[in-house]
This record gives C-alpha cells, structure tokens and sequence, in this order.
C-alpha cells in the first residue's frame, strides 16, 4: 500500500506525540489539525493543536494557552521525559545527510545551498538589485571567524568592528586583502597609538586651566597577577595612562609613592589636584609622602569606598570588645542579611528549586559576590522585589510537592519569608540605609563632585536620623541608641576620609551662599560662617600660597566672593548663585577675584571616587591574556593603552547611547543576556553610573 491506514496514522501520530493520552480531543475546530481539547488532568478546555497541548502540559508560558495548575513537580518530570524520547525519536527518523553552510565562492554556495545548479537557476530581480547571495556568503565568512576563533559575540556591538565593513562596502578597494599577523601587532599597532594619543591630545591641552585628578587602584587576577592602575580624570572625561604589574614587587609605602610621583611628572606638578585611591593604610602613607614633596597636591580617599566601609560596619558589625555596643546594636541586621543569603542559596543550588522559582518570578535572584559595593543593600533590594513571588513560591503545590531535599531547611526558607516581621526589618533596613546607598551612586562616577561631598554627607546623616527616628517613632528631642551608634559609625568615616580639599571646593560653591539653598534648612549656615570649613579653607590657602602677600590677596577676594562684595554685589551675580552651575557661575561672575577663580575653576571640575578605574573590566583580563601570548612588555603597553583609551573616548560620543554599539564595551556577552535587570546584576563589577542601571539590551536573536 501506498498510503498507511488510518490505525497505523493513530499509531505513528501517538508515538510521535505521547501527550495527546493526557487530553480529550473534543471535536475538529477549523480544520489544520486544530480541536477543541479537555485536559484530563485540570478538566480545562481549549482549542489548539499539539503544540498548546505541550505547552499546557509542560507549563510552557508565552504560548497562548494557560499552564496546568494540576500537574505537580514529580509529574512534570515524567510529562518532560516522555516528551524527550519523543523528540528523540522523531530526530532519529530524519535523514542523516547534512547540507553544508554557503562557502567562500559563488558556485559552491549555489549548489551546496539550493540543491541545482546556478546555471540552471534563475535568480529574481529583488535578489539581482541587492546581491543577496553575496551578501549571505559574507555573513557566513565572518560567522565563521567567530565561531573558529572563540571570539565573543558582543564583538558585533563595536563600533570600530562595523565601520570597518561599512567602509569596506561603500569604496571599491579592488584586490584588498587585510592586515597579517605581523602588520597588526607592529606596524599598525604602533600607528593606532599615535593615532590615540593625538585624540588625547585636547584634553590634556585642557589640564592646566582645567586641573586634573590622578585616579589609582589595584586589582588582582585569576592567577593572583597584581597590578597597579593609573588614569587621569578631567572634566572632559578619564584618560589611561598606565598599569603596573606589580607581581613580584613589595607593594609598600615606597613603592607606591615612586609609582605616584612618576605619573605626577609625567601630567605636570602644576596641573594635578588630588591623587584618588582607597582608604587602604599603605595608599594613605604613600599618599602622605606626595603631600610632603608636592604641597599643592592633596592625596584624598575615595569617598565610595568610605562610604562602603560604613556600610560595612552598620551591616556586617564584627562581635569585639571595642565594638561590643554596635555590635549588640546592628548585629540583627547581621542575621536578616544570613537567612536572605541563605534563602538565596536554597533556592539557586538546585535546578529544581529554582525551576519552582523562576516559575513564580519574572526577575532573577541576584547573586551578589561580597564585594566592597554595598552588595548586602543589592541582595536586600532585590528581595523586596521579589516578596510577591517568593511568598507565592513557598505555598504552592510544587513547593509543598518537591520532598527530596532536607525538609528542615525548606520549613525555615518558608517560614522566614511568610514572617511579616522579617520582612518588616527588611523594610527598615533599606529605609534608614536608602540616604547612604543614593550619596555612594551619586559619587559612583568620574562626574565632577568634589564640591558636592561635605554638603552630601551632612544632608546623609541627617536623612538617616529622620528614617530611624521615624521607625522607632521617637521625638526630636528624645535619645535612639541605635542611632547613636549609626551616627557614630558614619562619623567616625567622615573624620577619616575628609581633607582640607572637600572644604575648600564646597566654600567655593556660590550655591551654598544662595538665599534658596541657605532657606531649605533653618539651621545652615553659610561655609565662611562654619569653623570646620574655615578652619580647613585656612589650611588649603597655606599649602597653595606660600607667599604671605598672596595669601593675604586671595584671602580679601574669598571676603568678597562670600560676602557679595566689591564685584560679587551685582544683581546678577547674586541671583545667579542659586541657579547656575557652580562652575558656569565663576567663569561669568568671577573676573573680579583672578586668583580665587583659577582655584575655582580647577576644583568644581574633579572627581570624589576612584570609579573610572574601577570600571576599566575588560582591560585587566585582557593585559592577563597578553601576558598569557608572552608579549612583550612595550607590546603589551601599547595595546593595553590603545584598548582602555579607544574605549573610554568612545563613551564620549553620541553612537555610544544608540542603537546597535551602545554601551558596547559593558561586560560584554553576560550584560546583553540581563533582560530583566541591569548592572547590578553582574556580581565582580561595581555599581557603575547610576544611569547604567536601568538600560537594557534587546536580543534580537
């Protein structure tokens, strides 16, 4: 016979599709293998063919029908089992023969892809207008370039990488072949870095009127390498300079300070600000040693990483004697952040469990590593986020169904999170930490902020009394323990961390003289009117005018620019203090105080944190590889100084926020798969710019 039988069609169609047993085909609807279909197990109706009868079946979303409430975690288990030998059996029925993907000639392609010879073809006129062939052996030859070379696939989002073929296209090069081995690592190599340095060079034309910030940080490597990273930051944007691989060095007060004074003369004394690095105990010898030999310069700790450490010590309180008071105060928000951590680690250690999970929530549950970027906040936020679906989770059928983990556990996970009192801790913890983890994004960035610092962390302090007071609905006049330690703790931070160079550039902020910033608080005061700040204005003008005479000219332009005297008495001038940006505002207004200006004008242009170098990711895994290939140590400079600062120009300019290459060089593949989050969701990276967070990337396949 020709044809099977109808028995036999049955047979085959239910051996090739099992899950038709499990539901009534009712009656044939519109033909095309359609029906109308009654669920054995739920009594649900539906019309559909076998694919919604799948996805009904194996709780499949997004396929137009509703998943079966009744089919437990055991039975989907048996359900997806027997739907994979099934597939299986199908794949095995197929013919073995694989054609070939289109190679590199016209002919092979037609014959390998469409089966006839291209003699015999006729192509259509559309195909003849735009070279549709050609275009499809293209894709295929770079594909393959990919695809045999391991190269990533957010490589496609470079811009470099599509002007490359765009120029190919658009000029007729007749014969062109591409650059070899020796031509890339050598000549053009050393081309591209003459290229880059003349890109560089208007900022760094900029540096003395503009000042600069030497930015430092260390990092170590999957093998344990050490390195040391340079880079200026400017209000035009952070430039690398260098890296070190301190490997085999001891990385001592010495050392470092001969690192930072060989940087320094490399910018220009004259032209440096401040020397940015962590509050490590070495960094600040080092950074003592530079003041000593250049006074002008002030080595300031990055006011992120303080503020982490607060963070650190408001969350994470060490149980010792000198800390025995805040550890009996904070030591409960030590326990909230373990069971969330521990609750995350049930969930995320076994595939199963987290199937349940994902079933219940679109967004994923964050694994933070404990980095020194607020990661106890990050879970936390994510956790309240999530509460619905985690609730959700711990009633349902499935949780309740899933026996073959340790049953103790699984009653903790569920009891915790239906506890309204820990999630009301929750709650309070985010509340009264909300002030400091909004101030670390807000310096999170080369952004000018020096000036912002002293009058950031004052509002900060007195944001997290609000919130504490609030909770444990206490009076103003009335006393909080745990406040007093919170505002010890961050206190004790401010007094460690804080220079003469945060009061100076916040005296020199005209915002802070203005009628509205003065009216928002009945108790601010003016900086010239605050011992702390004058006090350390003094000590700032005594390290940058040696000469008495000097000194005694820019201490009478400070009165006038304070009191809005002698040149600063304009309408103009005063009202602009309040509405201008600070820097605007000098170069309009401050003619009449030269010497006060120029000081202005350098220190409303820096950076408080160390967080461009911190964000330089892929170079350092990439100075890793070229230690790897042997280059040698000139080689690998020059690639490395090419790589960060091709990169960190091209955040500069417009394409870097559209379309195909924004945000191009940001963590690469992993950051393009984070549908549902953003940066936070990578844990070795920091917080990163606070508009990072909400950008995501569109999959189109």
């Amino acid at each position: 016979m020709s044809a099977s039988s109808p028995s036999q069609a049955k047979e085959q169609d239910d051996d090739t599709k099992p899950l038709w047993t499990y539901v009534t085909k009712i009656k044939s609807v519109a033909g095309g293998g359609t029906y109308e279909i009654k669920c054995n197990i739920c009594d649900f109706t539906f019309n559909g063919s076998y694919t919604r009868v799948r996805a009904h079946l194996l709780k499949m979303t997004g396929k137009g029908v509703r998943v079966c409430q009744k089919v437990t975690v055991a039975k989907l288990i048996d359900l997806k089992k027997i739907d994979n030998e099934a597939t299986l059996r199908v794949e095995r029925s197929k013919t073995k023969s694989v054609s070939l993907p289109p190679v590199s000639t016209q002919h092979q392609m037609d014959t390998n892809t469409l089966g006839v010879d291209p003699k015999k073809r006729k192509t259509s006129s559309v195909e003849n207008a735009f070279n549709l062939q050609a275009r499809e052996t293209l894709d295929h030859e770079i594909a393959r370039m990919f695809y045999s070379s391991g190269l990533p696939f957010h490589l496609a989002r470079n811009p470099h990488y599509r002007k490359a073929f765009a120029y190919a296209a658009n000029n007729q090069i007749s014969g062109y072949q591409p650059p070899g081995y020796n031509k890339l690592r050598i000549t053009l190599l050393q081309n591209e870095r003459r290229h880059v340095e003349n890109l560089l060079q208007p900022i760094k034309n900029a540096w003395s009127q503009k000042g600069v910030s030497i930015v430092s940080d260390g990092w170590s490597g999957p093998q344990r390498r050490s390195l040391i990273n340079f880079m200026v930051v400017t209000e035009s944007g952070p430039m690398f300079l260098k890296a070190i691989d301190c490997s085999n060095e001891i990385k001592d007060k010495d050392f470092i300070a001969k690192h930072m004074r060989e940087v320094i003369m490399e910018v220009g004394h004259s032209n440096v600000v401040q020397i940015v690095t962590d509050n490590a105990a070495v960094c600040k010898a080092a950074g003592l040693i530079i003041e000593a030999e250049f006074p002008s310069i002030y080595w300031t700790p990055c006011v992120v990483h303080t503020l982490n450490l607060a963070l650190k010590n408001i969350c994470a309180a060490k149980n010792t004697e000198k800390n025995n008071v805040a550890y009996e105060e904070c030591s409960w928000i030590t326990q909230i952040a373990d069971d969330a951590m521990f609750v995350k680690n049930f969930v995320m250690s076994h595939s199963m469990r987290l199937s349940i999970f994902n079933s219940f929530n679109s967004l994923k549950l964050l694994s933070i590593a404990p980095t020194r970027f607020a990661s106890t906040i990050v879970m936390l936020k994510r956790f309240k986020q999530l509460k619905k679906g985690l609730q959700e989770m711990v009633i349902s059928d499935q949780w309740s169904s899933y026996k073959e983990d340790d049953v103790a556990k699984a009653k903790f996970v569920k009891d915790t999170l239906l506890d309204d009192k820990w999630w009301d801790k929750v709650d309070y913890i985010l509340s009264f930490t909300s002030p400091i983890y909004d101030v670390l994004r807000r310096t999170d960035t080369e952004a000018s902020s020096l000036h912002l610092v002293y009058e950031m962390w004052d509002s900060m302090i007195e944001k997290v009394k609000n919130a504490i007071y609030q909770y444990e609905r206490n009076e103003e006049s009335e006393g909080s323990t745990f406040y007093e330690v919170v505002h010890s703790i961050l206190i004790d931070r401010w007094t460690k961390s804080s220079t003469p160079l945060h009061c100076l550039a916040h005296s020199l902020n005209p915002r802070y003289y203005s009628h509205e910033w003065l009216s928002e608080d009945s108790n601010r005061v003016p900086p010239h009117q605050d011992m702390e700040l004058t006090r350390e204005r003094l000590k700032c003008f005594k390290r940058f005018f040696l000469d008495v005479d000097v000194r005694r000219k820019v201490n009478i332009e400070f009165a006038n620019f304070s009191d809005g005297r002698e040149g600063f008495d304009d309408l103009d001038s005063l009202n602009d203090r309040g509405q201008m940006d600070p820097k605007a505002w000098w170069l309009v207004h401050g003619i009449n105080a030269p010497i006060l200006q120029k000081i202005a004008l350098k220190l409303l242009a820096q950076p408080c944190s160390s967080s461009c170098c911190e964000r330089n990711w892929s170079t350092y895994s990439f100075i890793h590889s070229l230690k790897r290939n042997k280059m040698t140590p000139h080689r690998a400079e020059d690639l490395v100084f090419v790589h960060s600062n091709l990169r960190l120009l091209s955040r500069n300019t417009p394409q870097y926020h559209q379309e195909e290459t924004k945000m191009w060089d940001v963590a690469g593949d992993d950051f393009g798969s984070l549908d549902d989050c953003g940066i936070l969701e990578i844990a070795s990276l920091s917080l990163d710019e606070p508009e990072l967070e909400g950008v995501f990337f569109n999959d189109d396949g």
